[in-house]
């Protein structure tokens, strides 16, 4: 189990460290806040592993969208895609407090 973890949480730094090279904005800020969260969670026994897989593919899909209207855009977001993001990081955040905050425990 521990061993399952170790590979959570070293994909999510793995992803994040990929994702580093974009703009440091509100978006990458939170983006990396939100991976820190769920690593401390981890560590602390707050997440479980299915938990922690959920949480991670959730936050995967936003990281790839994010690229991906970048890529269509010359680098940058437009504001109704940033405000967009800006919701999926919200659901994401209470998600990920939820899920630290509830009596599953590993």
């Amino acid at each position: 189990m521990n061993r399952f973890f170790t590979i959570i949480v070293m994909s999510g730094a793995f992803l994040a460290a990929g994702l580093s090279a974009a703009p440091k904005g509100t978006i990458g800020q939170r983006k990396e806040n939100q991976q820190d969260r769920i690593a401390q969670g981890v560590k602390s026994g707050q997440l479980t592993a299915g938990e922690t897989a959920k949480l991670e593919t959730k936050e995967s899909a936003v990281n790839k969208e994010v690229r991906a209207e970048r890529t269509l855009n010359g680098g940058k977001l437009t504001p109704a895609e940033r405000k967009q993001v800006n919701q999926q990081q919200n659901k994401l955040s209470r998600q990920i407090y939820d899920d630290k905050h509830n009596a599953a425990k590993q």
